[in-house]
């Protein structure tokens, strides 16, 4: 791949920028919380961090459904980014830059690249012929087609008949390259089943892919062809590029890569894999530029174990669904729920069920509970216990818990970090069950009341802070109802005000705080009425 001269402390993430032709949906919902839970627990680590989103808006599509709705592209485009921009404040989303394809500074940097990859020889004229699915923006072969000469991805729309001169880009040629970079660098797919999905469409033989449409005038022209319009991946994956620049540098490619490229981890579900894994590497190749290090391509989302789509009236609507519970319960079930890599469901009633059982009861209810008995035992201070027993329950689970914990984040198996972390909240619900402090204070033995009550509070401060990542809200509420004023929504100050190295650990926050009354960090939800009768 390329040698390794990124910062040791720096890390650069992408979303997919996302087709406008509508407003975000949950899969683009899902893609960007994995993204910013990411970049958060970097952050809380130390790391600079450059969080990436943004959105492509070029294309016959975009073109026709903006005349479908009596509207300009620029206007409809700019429509749907401040639905997206919407979304994205409401589930609490912390992105450093969103990029557009249709910023001026982007349409600079594709020329520039165009060119080095033309004058490298490796884009030519040639006739195209073939069926050509609008919706995909993706010619299609015969036996790709339903019976009825419908994509399969788009049933409700014909593929239509395309026979004319594009330019193409030499994606043959790199095949050779392409199979020794997968040989070489195994982590630059994840997880394995996408990795092997990339391999065997390669085995099979690469074919050069068309660069250009004819008859379209949203997009940038082929600089040395302006017949030609630059076709959606030779523009829009280098948004990414584009993205990196500051405000005020020249938009160029040296500009652009000087200080957060290669990235280190385009995150996109799997239905773009082949063109991030196969097409951008090609492509960077021929331009001769350093390679991202990490394609890692999740699953889809079902409802209710059936695939989503309008057609079957069975979409599920994130502002909804934000708008209802809230970003932080939104955030934890298809983080905990869903195994990052593969599909994943969403179901209503086991939504509500697994937030009331883990955020309302077992995390919730113990907090309330123990600063309660604290508030009763021991004049509302949290007792400051400087030595617990090597074989203390508690301490045996939370003591190498960093440790467990920051592998589940950083190979993206969120769902093992929570069960991690909520092993030891239920151990804390248990053990405060079985030590009943309530009992040891009647009968004055206030020492072990204080013990008790200082390791289920220690746990769970060390519990919410782990978690701050997927919920940073309650996290925060936890943190302040405990005394320690930290807030971790505060972006790249975070791991200043509380360092990673001592609030990651267990045992190590030293506490005497006076607390004010408990109060309930999160509330019992409630179906809506039609799913609960």
């Amino acid at each position: 791949m390329t040698s390794d001269k990124t910062k040791p402390q720096q890390f650069s993430l992408t979303t997919p920028l996302y087709y406008v032709n509508d407003v975000p949906h949950m899969g683009s919902a899902y893609t960007t919380m994995v993204a910013d839970v990411i970049a958060r627990f970097k952050r809380l680590k130390g790391l600079s961090v450059l969080s990436i989103t943004g959105t492509d808006e070029h294309g016959q599509k975009i073109q026709r459904t903006a005349v479908e709705k009596g509207l300009d592209p620029q206007e409809h485009c700019d429509r749907i980014v401040a639905s997206f921009e919407d979304l994205w404040q409401k589930l609490n989303i912390q992105y450093d830059r969103f990029s557009r394809t249709t910023d001026q500074r982007h349409e600079v940097i594709v020329k520039e690249f165009f060119q080095r990859v033309y004058d490298n020889g490796d884009i030519y004229l040639a006739q195209q012929q073939g069926w050509y699915c609008v919706a995909c923006e993706e010619f299609k072969e015969k036996r790709e087609l339903l019976e009825d000469g419908c994509c399969p991805l788009h049933p409700n729309k014909k593929a239509e008949w395309r026979d004319e001169e594009n330019y193409f880009f030499r994606l043959s040629k790199y095949q050779e390259a392409l199979e020794t970079l997968y040989q070489e660098h195994r982590e630059f797919i994840e997880p394995e089943s996408r990795r092997n999905e990339i391999l065997n469409f390669v085995s099979q033989g690469l074919q050069d892919f068309s660069i250009s449409r004819v008859n379209i005038d949203w997009g940038f022209p082929i600089p040395v062809d302006p017949n030609h319009t630059i076709y959606v991946w030779f523009d829009a994956l280098l948004g990414y590029v584009t993205a990196l620049l500051d405000g005020d540098q020249e938009p160029t490619l040296e500009n652009a890569l000087s200080q957060w490229w290669p990235i280190n981890l385009h995150l996109i579900g799997k239905d773009i894999l082949r063109f991030h894994a196969v097409y951008w590497p090609a492509m960077l190749m021929s331009a001769k530029l350093p390679l991202p290090r990490q394609i890692f391509g999740h699953g889809f989302l079902t409802k209710d174990g059936q695939k989503m789509g309008k057609s079957l009236g069975n979409t599920l609507n994130p502002f909804d669904l934000v708008d209802r519970y809230g970003s932080d319960a939104v955030r934890y079930y298809f983080l905990k729920e869903i195994e990052c890599g593969r599909d994943g469901d969403f179901n209503e009633t086991r939504f509500v069920n697994v937030l009331n059982a883990d955020l309302a009861n077992d995390l919730g209810n113990l907090l309330n509970r123990t600063l309660g008995m604290t508030k009763k035992y021991c004049q509302g201070v949290i007792p400051q216990v400087t030595e617990f027993p090597p074989d203390h329950p508690l301490k045996t689970i939370g003591k190498n818990l960093e440790e467990r914990v920051t592998k589940a984040y950083e190979t993206l198996r969120f769902d093992n970090g929570c069960e991690e972390i909520f092993n030891l909240i239920r151990a804390s619900n248990k053990f405060i069950d079985e030590q009943a402090p309530w009992r040891l204070f009647k009968e004055k033995k206030q020492g072990e009341v204080e013990a008790i009550l200082a390791a289920v509070l220690e746990s769970v401060r060390l519990s919410a802070y782990l978690l701050s990542p997927i919920i940073p809200n309650l996290s925060n509420n936890i943190y302040q109802q405990l005394g320690l004023s930290v807030d971790f929504n505060d972006g790249d100050r975070v791991h200043q005000t509380a360092p990673f190295i001592q609030h990651s650990q267990w045992g190590k926050i030293k506490v005497n705080h006076i607390l004010a009354k408990p109060q309930p960090i999160f509330a019992r939800l409630d179906l809506p009425e039609e799913e609960s009768t």
